[in-house]
């Protein structure tokens, strides 16, 4: 008699979890919501247009989807790399040793110390800075040094007041006061430990996805590959004219990406040292139109999803129009209320689903 072998297949669950994040308006609380929206939609490659966190690029990867992150800021393509284009790589113990200590056959540069002198951290906080950053750059694996760039950027923002680079106010952590607002203990927590833990929540956020997803760094306007979905989440002009500038929020981060030529990049009239603004449509209320316009007739193949908010110039029924004129099929989902960090208003978690 012949014998037949059956082979079963288990399916894993993944057990690897998104790290926390401190970004400003990230999609973090509302990643499930809005996959629940488009989960019954057949698609299978994705373009993250603005990835910023890269939690919607990550909840696309768990589910199997191709997936393309996008973001201009260099930095924050780093963590897409780390986050979602990475499957088996993970900081080990030695690696984080090195990361953290000075060797002595490196010479360090001094330029964060040197340069940021009482603007965001301690000059002993940045001696540190320069010290790890420089470690990070000599590491020869492009996903271990993604890894670790996140766990420093995180490790930066998590010791700013606002968890932002905006301003000059080191002081704001130093001062005897009593305080309405922030988080003194974890300001003052040191630099190592905030470092190790966020290494950790990267190591565990890593995991292999069914298709390969990449990160990469460009202006949408000049990526040409087809997709079956585009999801777009720009920064926000809110219905006063006022932007969201990530660039000058996060310009530090920038700065350590790309030590080296940093110092070619400061606005040195500026007193928070920010780098020099380059123009961005999508904080210019005069030209967001049309900008929009031109992203829906680039991506008019692709099925868009669009998170905004209800408050947001153009307005929801701008983009609506916009779509119905393309041929699109719309539907609008709109969640629960939610006050956003730094605004006065509440308004309304918004995605437009054009087909």
């Amino acid at each position: 008699m012949d014998s037949q072998l059956t082979l079963f297949t288990e399916t894993i669950p993944i057990t690897a979890k998104f790290p926390s994040t401190r970004y400003q308006g990230s999609k973090q609380k509302f990643v499930d919501w809005i996959w629940q929206c488009i989960k019954d939609i057949p698609f299978y490659t994705v373009l993250d247009a603005f990835g910023g966190t890269g939690c919607v690029s990550y909840k696309m990867k768990e589910e199997d989807k191709k997936v393309t992150y996008n973001d201009i800021l260099p930095f924050n393509s780093i963590i897409g790399k780390a986050l979602v284009e990475n499957d088996d790589t993970f900081l080990s113990d030695d690696d984080i040793e090195y990361i953290l200590k000075p060797h002595c056959n490196v010479l360090y540069p001094n330029f964060i110390e040197r340069t940021f002198q009482d603007i965001y951290f301690t000059e002993e906080e940045n001696h540190w800075l320069d010290i790890v950053s420089t470690n990070i750059r000599l590491m020869n694996d492009e996903y271990k040094q993604a890894l670790a760039y996140f766990a420093l950027f995180q490790s930066c923002i998590i010791k700013r007041p606002y968890n932002l680079f905006h301003r000059k106010n080191l002081y704001v952590r130093l001062q005897d006061v009593k305080r309405s607002f922030g988080n003194k203990k974890t300001w003052d927590t040191p630099f190592e430990v905030h470092f190790r833990k966020f290494a950790k929540e990267a190591n565990d956020a890593v995991f292999e996805g069914k298709n390969k997803c990449i990160s990469i760094n460009n202006d949408i306007f000049d990526i040409d590959a087809k997709y079956d979905l585009v999801y777009i989440d720009t920064p926000y002009i809110n219905e006063n004219g006022v932007g969201v500038d990530y660039a000058d929020f996060y310009h530090f981060l920038n700065g350590l990406a790309d030590y080296d030529n940093w110092n070619e990049h400061i606005d040195y009239k500026s007193k928070h040292l920010r780098l020099i603004r380059k123009p961005n449509v999508w904080n210019d209320q005069n030209n967001i139109y049309q900008a929009f316009e031109k992203l829906f007739e680039k991506f008019s193949d692709s099925i868009l999803v669009i998170s905004y908010r209800s408050n947001g110039i153009p307005t929801i029924n701008d983009l609506t129009t916009l779509l119905i004129n393309m041929g699109k099929d719309v539907k609008i989902y709109q969640s629960n209320e939610i006050k956003y960090v730094l605004s006065s208003k509440v308004s309304n978690e918004i995605l437009i689903v054009a087909k």
